[in-house]
């Protein structure tokens, strides 16, 4: 896998993208020379026209991103991949005819170059991808790799693994075994003396053991270790696979010895004048909406426009969020409680505002307040953090930075109503605060984008 800001992406994902942006560029530029013969450089250098071909590539890859071309866990079958290629296609032949509406300048050539890439394209990416699928299925592109451990924790591993083909691993040589815990290091020995004189040994071992005390084959380990294959933990793999931290089997000595994890002056100093620039614009940008917003609110149902709320934040320090109200007044007279999938005390209007995350623009003005920062952990009400602290190992930790508008469990994740679901979500937390950066801080900015536009995760 391949680390970028912070996140880990399939080796495969990344050929994919990579491919199909030298395919995209490669369709307009073969294009320009059709159309312009041999004015094909002159144009192109002089006329910007090489900077138009870059732009209308990033446009494509983008539509690509936000239609989910690169989430196979999202869109697998073949018809619905070449559907969402045309449907990226179609808005992208809108999107740049209006561009080239409002700008004439953009448009290569009257727009000619555009039209005959856009034909090139669409059978181009569709036999890209037919051919991607057929190099990645070649088991010489696959990773071998051996689970050393038994049970359920071991089968949970495998089935994961099995989950994602993307990631190109292919689980070899595993066998349950049934012998008590005393008699299996004898087991793992000959297991892995075995694996070493295979024509093809693995490229990696996971240690997957529920207890490694007395059970792990250390020298057998090492001597694999020194032919070149690689070792690694299970719950190291889990962190990249799935980008958080499992609370089961989480101890101190994970914070004490692991990378990550700090909280540098300089660093919060950065990501606190990003937090800031980015509210302010935000503001700025919606300013000319939040009078219609404030109009929807009044007559969707009777009460205040804005709904304040306390919250905690870092140091277990309480504040006011502000938010456009999207419930009925009396939503909570009987006691304080999550909010639900469909939830009766949200009105219509509120709904809506919801989904499209409208209700937390004025969130923004807590962020330049100093209550929160744009990206963070989200802030809970004070009446639920006891139960949480004493249900959640490690739940403390969240509030050690400011709390944010959006964050990587909110990208990741949703909205958690129950304590699993909230569980889950501290998981999510606790990755971002070990890998927390500001390039990982406009990561999740740039992912939140998506998450409002395909309205994901909100009750």
């Amino acid at each position: 896998m391949i680390r970028f800001f912070n996140v880990y992406y399939p080796t495969r994902t990344v050929v994919l993208v990579l491919g199909e942006a030298i395919l995209v560029f490669a369709c307009f530029l073969l294009a320009a020379y059709v159309v312009l013969g041999q004015d094909t450089w002159l144009v192109l250098n002089y006329e910007f026209g090489m900077f138009k071909i870059v732009g209308v590539t990033v446009l494509t890859m983008l539509l690509s991103y936000y239609f989910d071309l690169y989430e196979p866990q999202i869109v697998s079958t073949r018809k619905e991949i070449y559907f969402r290629i045309l449907l990226v296609l179609g808005f992208d032949c809108f999107i740049m005819s209006a561009i080239m509406y409002l700008f004439p300048d953009v448009a290569l050539w009257r727009g000619r170059i555009y039209l005959v890439g856009f034909m090139f394209l669409i059978p181009a990416m569709v036999f890209w991808r037919r051919i991607y699928e057929w190099i990645v299925s070649k088991p010489s592109f696959r990773e071998r790799v051996y689970v050393l451990g038994a049970g359920d924790f071991a089968k949970s591993t495998i089935s994961s693994l099995q989950a994602r083909p993307d990631l190109g691993l292919e689980v070899i040589e595993w066998k349950e075994i049934s012998e008590p815990h005393e008699d299996r290091k004898a087991i793992w020995i000959e297991a892995l003396k075995r694996l070493g004189t295979l024509p093809k040994p693995p490229h990696r071992i996971i240690i997957a053991m529920e207890d490694q005390r007395g059970e792990l084959p250390v020298q057998e380990l090492l001597a694999l270790r020194f032919q070149g294959i690689t070792i690694e933990e299970v719950g190291t793999l889990r962190e990249r696979l799935s980008g958080k931290i499992q609370l089961d089997g989480l101890r101190p000595s994970n914070f004490l010895y692991a990378e990550g994890f700090r909280l540098r002056p300089s660093q919060q100093f950065m990501r606190r004048m990003v937090s800031m620039l980015a509210a302010a614009v935000g503001l700025i940008l919606c300013l000319p909406f939040i009078p219609i917003l404030m109009l929807m609110v009044r007559i969707s149902s009777s009460g205040p426009i804005f709904f304040r709320q306390t919250r905690v934040g870092a140091g277990n320090r309480n504040f006011d969020v502000i938010k456009f109200r999207t419930m009925f007044t009396n939503a909570e007279a009987a006691g304080a409680k999550w909010a639900t999938k469909n939830d009766p005390r949200v009105t219509r209007i509120g709904m809506f505002m919801r989904k499209t995350r409208l209700d937390e623009i004025p969130q923004l003005w807590n962020i330049l307040r100093g209550d929160m920062d744009f990206v963070g952990p989200r802030p809970e009400r004070p009446e639920f953090i006891p139960m949480l602290s004493e249900n959640l190992p490690f739940y403390y930790l969240r509030n050690l930075i400011r709390p944010g508008l959006t964050g990587w469990a909110q990208i990741r994740y949703g909205y958690g109503a129950t304590l699993a679901e909230t569980k889950e979500k501290l998981e999510y937390d606790l990755y971002y605060l070990k890998h927390m950066s500001l390039g990982l801080d406009l990561f999740i900015m740039f992912e939140t984008i998506k998450t409002i536009v395909r309205r994901r995760g909100a009750q």
